[in-house]
Parts: structure tokens; C-alpha cells; sequence
């Protein structure tokens, strides 16, 4: 059955289908449900994701398990400082035997794509995958190749370790929905990491709960969620206070917003909801517009950040309805 003739899925139906999915992850993935969740609600709006942790914590596992989960295309670039352009998009070779030049691709050319301490490759490395990423796209020698359908970036960067990389600009953070930080697990987790791994990497036995087509149905139902016009208007208010904050040196952009609503749309999916409310807009406010704000220099050295920024975008914009249960519980 081709995917224009199934039938419309309910939300029901969308949010027991990720739940699985999210199970099926949590074999491999321990103790880090949040980080799950808030991963599969950028790939229910195929937006991309950057990891900012340290080594060791499961970034590359993750990406892996939630390809495998859906039966995509998985591939790994390890981004370095001699890696090329060419070397991520592919390469226009002359065939000898009929005189023309042909299209080897690279490593983008496929569902989701693990790109790997992307801050250590060369700024002219790196915008390679702005094109990708907002177009869908990529351009080698004048040709245009479409990428496949879903596509998916995941980069990840270590925090910690800053010698020998280089920055991500401004501008290709925006094209992230999402910031997420996995961390370290606590004991009791570490433990049954350790069970489960001990003979064989649990990985290895992880199958496809849904299929490409299954998660390109969700997430064209994850669009249909009505979001009212109180809704809309908070997001864009927080969005903006984040813009005329003291300590702010560039808010979020238009972009940010629109990261907000659509992954608000998704967690209200997830949650079996065919609606928007203001508990999914501030639970995902972090995520979304962490890594858009920069913040004045000086600000930094008194301890101030991003999301000092955004909780206190939290306490001055009145919520629709009154103050919601986060913030109650904050």
C-alpha cells in the first residue's frame, strides 16, 4: 500500500507507535529516557540534533539505536581537521569507458547521519552540511542531488576539549531543533550497563519496530496538532524576551520559534494529545533555544547563561491560563 492511500493515524495510534520505539531505544539505552524522548520528538519534526557531552556517555549508540528502531539508513562521519568537503558530500569521478563524470556519494547521502566531534573539522568542512540541512540537499559541481527521506543530522561535540577546533558559527547552530546533554548515568544504571553488556553489546540484537514510511506518516500527523492562538502567542513572547534580555547579545531567531511550536506539536503527540498546551512549550524551551542565545562577553565571566536566560524568560511571561505546573514545580 502506497503512504498516500493509508489511512490517516490517529494519535493514539502515533503515540503507542513512538512509545515502542522509545522502548525498543531503552534496551540499549539505559536510564536516559528524557534524552530519548527528547530525540525522538526532533526526528518525529525531522529536525537535527547536536550532543554536547563528553565522551563514553552513549552520544553514537543513541543515534544508532533510534536508526536501527525505525529502519533507517545509518551512517558515522568522524570529523576531523584534514576531513574535506568532498569527503562528506561525494565526489564528480571521469569514467573513462563512456567519457562522462559520475557521482561517487558520501557518507551524507543517507537517512540519518552521525556527524562526530563536528567541531573539529575546518569551517569550510562544516558548512557542507548547511546546505544538507536546511535544503535537503547538497551541490557537487554544479549538480544538485536531493537527500533521502526522512534525513536526519546528529552531530556531537565534547564540551570539555576545545584545543585544535574550531567553533560551530552562529549560523549552522541555528539549523539545530535541538541541544540535548545526555550526562553521566548513576550507579544503579551504570550497573545494568555493565549486566548487559558483558557478553555482547545489546545493540547488536536491536531490530526496526516501525519503518521509514511509518515515520514519515507520523510525522506528517505530528503537523496536524492544533496549537491556539494563546499558544502561539506564548511562544513567540519567550522567544522574544530572550531577545531584549540585559544579558543578551543575540536571542533566538524566528527559527527558534518555529523549532518551539513544531516540538511542542510532537511532545503533545507523544503524550497522546491532538493539542498544545504550555506545559510542552516550557518543557522544551531548553532544548530548543539553548544554543541560539549568545550572551555579552562580560556576562560570562559572572556565571550567566543561556539558560539563566531562559528560566528568566519563564517567570516574566505569564503563561495562557495562569502559571503552569512546571513552573509551579520549578
Amino acid at each position: 500500500m502506497k503512504l498516500e492511500d493509508r489511512p490517516a493515524l490517529s494519535i493514539q495510534d502515533l503515540s503507542q507507535t513512538a512509545s515502542r520505539v522509545i522502548t525498543n531505544v531503552e534496551r540499549v539505552i539505559v536510564g536516559k529516557q528524557e534524552s530519548v524522548r527528547l530525540t525522538l520528538i526532533a526526528v518525529l519534526c525531522g529536525g537535527h540534533v547536536l550532543i554536547e557531552d563528553v565522551p563514553g556517555v552513549g552520544k553514537t549508540t543513541l543515534m544508532k539505536s533510534i536508526a536501527r528502531s525505525i529502519g533507517c539508513g545509518f551512517k558515522r562521519i568522524q570529523f576531523t581537521p584534514d576531513l574535506l568537503p568532498s569527503d562528506v558530500t561525494g565526489v564528480s569521478i571521469f569514467n573513462q569507458r563512456n567519457a562522462e563524470f559520475e557521482f561517487r556519494p558520501g557518507p551524507i547521502m543517507s537517512q540519518f547521519v552521525l556527524a562526530d566531534e563536528i567541531n573539529r573539522a575546518t569551517p569550510k568542512t562544516q558548512s557542507a552540511l548547511l546546505e544538507a540541512m536546511e535544503e535537503a540537499q547538497i551541490t557537487v559541481d554544479g549538480e544538485t542531488y536531493p537527500l533521502p527521506h526522512p534525513f536526519l543530522v546528529m552531530a556531537t561535540q565534547n564540551p570539555i576539549e576545545y584545543e585544535g577546533t574550531f567553533p560551530l558559527p552562529e549560523a549552522q547552530l541555528d539549523r539545530f531543533m535541538m541541544n540535548i546533554r545526555l550526562g553521566y548515568p548513576d550507579a544503579a544504571d551504570e550497573v545494568t550497563i555493565l549486566d548487559h553488556q558483558q557478553r555482547r553489546h545489546p545493540i547488536e540484537d536491536l531490530g526496526a519496530v516501525i519503518d521509514a514510511d511509518q515515520l514519515i506518516a507520523m510525522q506528517t500527523r505530528v503537523r496536524e496538532i492544533r496549537v491556539k492562538q494563546e499558544i502561539r502567542e506564548y511562544i513567540v513572547a519567550l522567544v522574544a524576551a530572550t531577545r531584549s534580555h540585559p544579558h543578551v547579545y543575540l536571542g533566538a531567531s524566528p527559527r527558534g520559534s518555529l523549532a518551539l511550536f513544531q516540538a511542542s506539536q510532537a511532545r503533545a503527540a507523544l503524550d497522546g494529545r491532538d493539542y498544545v498546551d504550555a506545559d510542552d512549550v516550557q518543557a522544551l524551551l531548553k532544548p530548543t533555544l539553548s544554543h541560539r542565545i549568545i550572551l555579552h562577553p562580560n556576562r560570562r565571566l559572572d556565571n550567566v547563561t543561556a539558560l539563566t536566560v531562559l528560566d528568566d524568560a519563564l517567570q516574566q511571561v505569564p503563561a495562557p491560563g495562569g502559571p503552569s505546573s512546571l513552573i509551579a514545580r520549578g
